[in-house]
C-alpha cells in the first residue's frame, strides 16, 4: 500500500477543512444546544461536491475514491461530529445504496439530485424491536398489482424528517426466512409516508434522528431496488462501505479531541510549568497519538481495498470497531486533561466526548463488528 497521499486527497482535505472552519465552526454549540439540523449547510456542501463524493461524474457526482471521501469526513468531524455523521449517512447509505444496487433508470433519476444536495437522503433498516435482528423486521411490503404497499415504522433514521428521498428495506417474505427483505425508494410527499418522533440525544445533536412511518404507503414497482428478496444482501454490502465512513467519522472526532487536549496541555500551567511536562499528562497524549495513528492506517487499508473493488467486510469492520473505540478513549482522556474545564460547554472536548459514543453504536455496534470479524477469521 502506498502511504503517500495523492495531491487530490490533499486538495479535498483542505477544501473540507476550509468549509468546516468557515461555515460550521461558528455555529457548532448553537446547533448542538438547540438540536438544530443545518439542512441549508448540507445543501451548500452538495454544491461543493461533498454529497456525491464517490458517485461518478456522469451521475452528477465528484468521482472521487474512498481516500478522498474519508479525508473529507475526518476534517468535518474534527469540527463537528454531527455534520460529519450527516455527510457520511447521506453518501454511504442512501446515495450509496442506489448507486451500488439500483437500476440505470434509478441512478439517472435520483443520483444527480442527491449528489448536488438538491435532495437529502435517508436510509431505513432499523426498527423499534429489530436492531441487529433485521431478519425479524415488522415493516412489510405487499405486492398489489404493479404497486407495493408499505406498512410499518423505522427508527433511528438519520434525516428522518428532512430527507426528500428514502431507501427503505421492508420484509417481503416470512420472518426469519432467507431472502425475506426487499429495498425500495420512497419519495417525500408520497401518501402514507410520514415522520414521527425526533430523538433527543446525548450527542450528535445537530444530526437529525427520527422515526419514519408507513401507513398503506403505495409505491410503483419501478421503485423497487434489485430483485425481490435481495434487500438484506444489499444492506450488508452498503454497510460494509458505510463502516469505513463511520471509522473516518470516529477518527475525526478523536483527532479533534486530541488536538484540543494537546494545545491545552501546553497552555495550562500548574506548579509553574505546563501540565504537558508531567508524565501523567504526557503519557496520555502519547497513547492518544499512537491509537489515532493506528486507526488512520486501518482506515487507509480499508479505503484502498474499497477502491480496488475488493471485499471490505472484514477490513471495514476492523477499522470501524477500532476507530470508534479509539474515539471514545481519546475524547475521554481529553476531558480528563482539561480537568474541570473539560466538563463545561465552554471548551470543545465535552462535545467530542458526547459525540464519540454514537460511533460505537451506529451502523453496527462494536459487538456486532466483533461478530463480523470473528466470522471472517473463522471461515
Amino acid at each position: 500500500m502506498n502511504f503517500q497521499q495523492s495531491e487530490t486527497v490533499e486538495q479535498v482535505r483542505q477544501a473540507a477543512k476550509d468549509f468546516a472552519h468557515q461555515s460550521i465552526k461558528p455555529h457548532v454549540m448553537e446547533w448542538d444546544e438547540s438540536q438544530y439540523f443545518p439542512k441549508s449547510t448540507l445543501q451548500e456542501m452538495g454544491k461543493l461536491g461533498f454529497l456525491g463524493m464517490f458517485i461518478p461524474e456522469n451521475y452528477g457526482g465528484s468521482g472521487f475514491g474512498y481516500h478522498e471521501y474519508a479525508a473529507a469526513i475526518v476534517e468535518i468531524a474534527k469540527v463537528c461530529g454531527s455534520v460529519g455523521l450527516s455527510v457520511a449517512a447521506h453518501n454511504s447509505l442512501c446515495t450509496g445504496h442506489i448507486y451500488y444496487c439500483g437500476s440505470e433508470e434509478q441512478k439517472k433519476k435520483y443520483l444527480p439530485r442527491l449528489a448536488a444536495g438538491e435532495a437529502i437522503g435517508c436510509w431505513a433498516l432499523t426498527e423499534p424491536n429489530t436492531g441487529s435482528d433485521a431478519g425479524n423486521m415488522k415493516t412489510t411490503a405487499v405486492k398489489d398489482g404493479n404497486d407495493w404497499v408499505l406498512n410499518g415504522t423505522k427508527c433511528w433514521i438519520t434525516h428522518g424528517i428532512s430527507a426528500e428521498i428514502a431507501v427503505i428495506i421492508a420484509r417481503t417474505g416470512e420472518p426469519r426466512t432467507s431472502g425475506n427483505a426487499t429495498a425500495f425508494i420512497v419519495e417525500r410527499g408520497t401518501p402514507g409516508f410520514s415522520s414521527g418522533k425526533k430523538e433527543n440525544k446525548l450527542g450528535m445533536r445537530a444530526s437529525e434522528t427520527a422515526e419514519i412511518i408507513f401507513d398503506n404507503c403505495r409505491i410503483p414497482d419501478a421503485n423497487r431496488i434489485g430483485e425481490v428478496g435481495d434487500g438484506f444482501r444489499q444492506a450488508l454490502k452498503v454497510l460494509d462501505g458505510g463502516r469505513i465512513s463511520i471509522a473516518a467519522l470516529s477518527l475525526g472526532i478523536a483527532k479533534g479531541a486530541y488536538e484540543a487536549a494537546l494545545q491545552y496541555a501546553q497552555e495550562r500551567h500548574q506548579f509553574d510549568q505546563p501540565i504537558a511536562n508531567f508524565q501523567g499528562i504526557s503519557f496520555k497524549l502519547a497513547d492518544m497519538a499512537t491509537e489515532i495513528a493506528a486507526a488512520e492506517l486501518l482506515i487507509a487499508k480499508a479505503a484502498d481495498m474499497k477502491n480496488r473493488g475488493e471485499s471490505v467486510t472484514e477490513s471495514g469492520a476492523i477499522a470501524k470497531y477500532y476507530a470508534s473505540e479509539v474515539a471514545v478513549r481519546v475524547s475521554n482522556d481529553a476531558v480528563q486533561i482539561f480537568g474541570g474545564y473539560g466538563y463545561t460547554k465552554d471548551f470543545p472536548v465535552e462535545k467530542f466526548y458526547r459525540d464519540s459514543k454514537l460511533c460505537t453504536i451506529g451502523e453496527g455496534t462494536s459487538e456486532i463488528q466483533k461478530v463480523v470479524i470473528a466470522r471472517q477469521a473463522l471461515k
